[in-house]
C-alpha cells in the first residue's frame, strides 16, 4: 500500500517537473506540442500483448457477453441490504453489465466487482465511471475559474488530487474533462470548461488528462479520464441547452474540435459523445465525428461512450424510428458504450440475429473497451481502486485543502480597482460585509461538486472573520435573497455600509444557476441584488464587489459605478479564505478572463477572435458593422486582469524575421513590474494573419505564459512559435500553413497592442 507520504512527495515532485515542462509547453501549439509533451501509454500507441489478450477473450465471448460489454448501468446499490439489486445481481452475473456509473465507495465497488470477477463465467472486471470535474470531495475552483488562472501545471495538480481521492473510493474513470469551446455565457455549461478560446482549452484539456492519468496506468491512483462533449456541444443556438448546433465543417475544425485532439494526444483513454446535432446530424449518430475524424485521422484507439441515455433521444431528434433502429444509429457511427439507456442491452441481440448489424462492428466496439479495461489494470487487479480504509488517509486533507486554496486565490480576477482600494488596509477599523452569498457554503462549490459538501467549505463570512486584524469590526447583512424580490433586508444592510469604513458586497448566481441544464436569458445580477448594489453604493462608502459565479455577466452599472470589482467564481472548498487572501493582499491577484464579459446580452455571441468583415466598424460611418446603441467593445475582454502592481510592456522583438513553414518563429519582449508589489502577470501572444486564401480571425492566441515578477524586476520573456500551428482548415477541409505575412501582438490580455511582424515562406 502506497503511504499518503509517499503520494503527496511525488504529487509535489511530478507537479515541479510538469510544471517546467508546461512552462515550456505553453509556448507553442498545444496540438501539437501536447502530443510530445504528454506521450501515453497503453491507449494512445497500441500494445501487442493487450492486443493479443483482447482477441483471446472475444474468440471465447457470446454475443450477449459482447452486447454486455456495451451496456452501463447508473447506480443499482441498495441502501438498506448494502447490496447491488437483485435485477442488477442477475444481469451482471449473466455478464451483461461492463460499467456502472454513481456507485462510490471502496466497500461498495469492492462487493460489486467481486460479482464480475468471481460469479461470472469469463471474470471480465468492471469499470466504474463518475463525473470528477473540478475536484472529488476537496473541491477546486470549477473549469472555467480554473482557466483563468491561466496556469497549466496548477490545472494539472488540482486534478491529480482529485484522481488520488477519487481512486481510493472505487472510481476508475471521470466523465472530465469538460473541453467545449463556449462562446456564448447563456449557456450554463461554460462553467465546466475552459471559456471561449481553442489554445486555452486546447493546453487545459492537455494538462488535466495528465492530471488524471499520468504517463501511464501503472499508477493505481490514476483514473481514466474522458474528454467530453464531442463535439461542438458549446455552441448550442440561444445559448440553451442540448440544443441544435449549425456550424461550417471549417469552424468545427478551426475552432471546437482543436481541445479534442489535444485531449486525444494526451492520451485520453476515453471520449463522450455530445448531446446536440451538428448540422442535422446528432453527435451520437455522427459516423463522420466519431469514425472519420477521431479514429481515421486522429488515431484514437480508446472507446467512445455515450451521454446520459442519449442514445436513445435519437428518437426524440427524429433520425430513428424506435429503439433498435436508435442503436444501429449509434454503434454504426462509432458509439461504443450507451449510458443507461438500455438500448443496446435489450435490442442488439435482435439485430445480430436478424443479421442487421456487422459482427466486426460488435466486435471492435467490445476491443475498444476491453482494451481500455487491460491498459488500466482492471484484469490484473480489479481491486486496485477498492482501497478499504485509505479514504481518510488521503481524502480531504491540509495539504489538499491548501493546494485548493492556492488554486481558489490564483484563479481570481481583479476587474477593477478604482484608486488602488484594494488591498484593504489592516488599519481599517470597521467593514461591513453584505450580500446572500457571503454565508452561503454550498454556492462556493459550484455545479457538479461530485462528494463535496458544504459542511466543509469555507464561507466567505467564516474567510474574512478569521482573517480580519482584532481591531477591526466586521458586521454581517445579508440585505436580500437571490431569487425574490424581497427588498425588506435593504434597510438593515444600508445601515451597516453606512456605519462603516469600507463594504464588502457579495453577489452573483447560486451554484444550481450555473451548469448542466442552467441557461439563461439575462446575464445580470438574479434577483434584486442589483438594486441592493445600487442602494449600498449610494452610501457613498467605497466598495468592494465580490462575484460569485459561473459564467461571464453584464454588469455594466456595476463597472461604472462600483470601486473595486473581484471575480471569484466558484472556488471551491476554501473559497473564504483565498477570497480573504486576495482582499488583503496575502496573495495578489494574478488571474485573466478566459471568456469575454459583454457589456449586454444582445452582443452574445461575443469573443476576442471573431472575422472581420466587408465593413468592419467605423464609428464615423453608419453603414458598418456596428450596434446603433453600444459600442460592439465588451464591457471586460478577453484575457484581461488587473494586478495590485503594474506592468509595462516593451522591446518586442521578432528575431525571426523569414521563416520557412516548419521552422519556429522566435520573438522576445521585455516586461517590467513597475510597482512596488511581488506580482504574477500573463505574458500572452496573439497573431494576425493579414492575408489568406480563407478570412481569419482579427487575432488569435498562439502562446502565453504566468510569470512572477519581484517589485521592480524586469525580464525578457521568449518564445518559440511552431509555425505549424499558424495555419487553419482549407478548401478542401484540410490543415494548410499558408505562407505570408503576419503580425504578432504581445500584451496582458486581447487588448494587446505592442505589434511586430514576420513572414512565413515556402519549404
Amino acid at each position: 500500500m502506497v503511504s499518503q507520504t509517499s503520494l503527496l512527495s511525488g504529487l509535489s515532485t511530478r507537479w515541479f517537473n510538469s510544471r517546467l515542462l508546461l512552462a515550456v509547453a505553453t509556448v507553442v501549439s498545444s496540438v501539437f506540442w501536447c502530443a510530445q509533451v504528454y506521450a501515453q501509454k497503453g491507449i494512445s500507441r497500441l500494445d501487442p500483448v493487450i492486443e493479443r489478450k483482447v482477441d483471446s477473450l472475444l474468440a471465447i465471448m457470446t454475443v450477449e457477453e459482447k452486447i454486455g460489454q456495451l451496456h452501463q448501468e447508473s447506480g443499482g446499490w441498495d441502501s438498506t441490504t448494502q447490496s447491488l439489486g437483485a435485477t442488477e445481481t442477475e444481469r451482471l452475473r449473466k455478464g451483461l453489465i461492463g460499467s456502472f456509473l454513481n456507485v462510490i465507495g471502496a466497500e461498495r465497488t469492492r462487493k460489486i466487482q467481486r460479482i464480475a470477477v468471481e460469479q461470472t463465467r469469463l471474470h471480465i472486471p468492471l469499470i466504474f465511471g463518475e463525473d470528477v470535474i473540478h475536484g472529488y470531495r476537496t473541491i477546486f475552483p470549477i473549469p472555467l475559474g480554473e482557466a483563468a488562472s491561466w496556469d497549466p501545471a496548477l490545472v494539472e495538480r488540482d486534478n491529480r488530487i482529485a484522481a488520488i481521492e477519487a481512486s481510493t473510493e472505487g472510481v476508475n474513470w471521470t466523465f472530465a474533462p469538460m473541453v467545449d469551446i463556449a462562446r456564448d455565457p447563456r449557456w450554463g455549461r461554460i462553467a465546466e470548461g475552459s471559456g471561449e478560446d481553442t489554445y486555452l482549452g486546447s493546453v487545459m484539456a492537455a494538462a488535466k488528462v495528465k492530471g488524471f492519468q499520468m504517463s501511464d496506468f501503472s499508477d493505481s491512483t490514476t483514473i481514466v479520464a474522458c474528454a467530453k462533449h464531442y463535439a461542438a456541444y458549446g455552441g448550442a443556438e440561444g445559448g440553451r441547452d442540448y440544443n441544435t448546433v449549425d456550424i461550417s465543417e471549417r469552424t468545427l475544425r478551426d475552432v471546437y474540435l482543436p481541445p479534442f485532439h489535444a485531449a486525444v494526444n494526451a492520451g485520453a483513454g476515453t471520449l463522450m459523445s455530445s448531446f446536440n446535432e451538428i448540422s442535422g446530424v446528432p453527435s451520437t449518430a455522427n459516423r463522420h465525428l466519431l469514425t472519420t475524424i477521431l479514429r481515421g485521422e486522429w488515431h484514437f484507439n480508446g472507446f467512445v461512450v455515450s451521454d446520459w441515455g442519449a442514445v436513445g433521444e435519437l428518437r426524440n431528434h427524429g433520425i430513428a424510428g424506435d429503439s433498435a433502429q436508435a442503436a444501429l444509429r449509434a454503434i454504426n457511427a462509432g458509439v461504443d458504450m450507451d449510458m443507461v439507456s438500455g438500448v443496446y442491452l435489450h435490442t442488439l441481440p435482435i439485430a445480430v440475429r436478424n443479421s442487421k448489424i456487422r459482427m466486426s462492428v460488435l466486435n471492435e466496439a467490445v476491443r475498444r473497451i476491453l482494451r481500455v479495461k487491460f491498459a488500466v489494470g482492471l484484469f490484473k487487479n480489479p481491486y486496485r481502486n477498492c482501497r478499504e480504509g485509505t479514504e481518510r488517509a488521503v481524502i480531504l486533507t491540509p495539504e489538499h485543502r491548501a493546494a485548493a486554496r492556492t488554486s481558489a486565490a490564483n484563479s481570481m480576477v481583479l476587474l477593477k480597482n478604482q484608486n488602488g482600494l484594494l488591498p484593504l488596509s489592516r488599519d481599517v477599523s470597521s467593514i461591513a460585509l453584505i450580500g446572500p452569498l457571503a454565508e452561503s457554503k454550498d454556492a462556493t462549490l459550484g455545479p457538479w461538486h461530485t462528494m463535496g459538501e458544504g459542511a466543509d467549505a469555507v464561507s466567505i463570512l467564516e474567510g474574512l472573520r478569521s482573517s480580519v486584524p482584532p481591531q477591526t469590526r466586521l458586521t454581517y447583512k445579508k440585505g436580500c435573497n437571490l431569487t425574490f424580490s424581497d427588498t425588506s433586508g435593504f434597510s438593515e444592510a444600508v445601515q451597516a455600509a453606512s456605519s462603516s469604513d469600507v463594504v464588502i458586497l457579495v453577489a452573483g448566481e447560486t451554484e444550481d444557476m450555473s451548469g448542466e441544464a442552467s441557461s439563461r436569458s439575462d446575464l445580470g445580477l438574479p434577483g434584486v441584488q442589483l438594486e441592493l448594489v445600487r442602494r449600498i453604493s449610494a452610501t457613498g462608502k467605497p466598495v468592494v464587489l465580490v462575484l460569485m459565479n459561473g459564467r461571464p455577466l453584464c454588469i455594466p452599472w456595476e463597472a461604472e459605478h462600483i470601486q473595486a470589482i473581484l471575480e471569484t467564481w466558484f472556488s471551491g472548498v476554501e473559497a473564504g479564505n483565498a477570497v480573504a487572501d486576495v482582499i488583503f493582499g496575502k496573495v495578489n491577484p494574478g488571474g485573466k478572463l478566459p471568456a469575454t464579459f459583454p457589456r449586454s446580452v444582445g452582443q452574445v455571441p461575443i469573443y476576442y477572435d471573431h472575422k472581420n468583415t466587408g465593413r468592419p466598424i467605423d464609428e464615423n460611418e453608419r453603414f458598418t458593422s456596428r450596434y446603433f446603441d453600444l459600442p460592439n467593445t465588451p464591457l471586460f475582454p478577453f484575457g484581461f486582469g488587473l494586478s495590485y502592481t503594474s506592468f509595462n510592456y516593451g522591446n518586442l522583438r521578432v528575431l525571426t524575421a523569414s521563416a520557412k513553414i516548419g521552422q519556429p518563429v522566435n520573438l522576445s519582449v521585455d516586461v517590467r513590474n513597475t510597482g512596488s508589489r511581488k506580482g504574477d502577470e500573463v505574458v500572452q501572444v496573439y497573431i494576425r494573419q493579414r492575408y489568406a486564401a480563407i478570412t481569419r480571425p482579427v487575432m488569435e492566441l498562439k502562446a502565453f505564459r504566468r510569470i512572477t515578477f519581484e517589485p521592480g524586476e524586469v525580464k525578457r520573456v521568449e518564445f518559440a512559435l511552431d509555425s505549424r500551428q499558424l495555419g487553419y482548415t482549407g478548401d478542401d477541409m484540410k490543415y494548410t500553413v499558408e505562407p505570408g505575412v503576419f503580425e504578432v501582438l504581445v500584451g496582458g490580455s486581447s487588448d494587446a497592442t505592442i505589434a511586430g511582424r514576420f513572414e512565413l515562406v515556402k519549404e
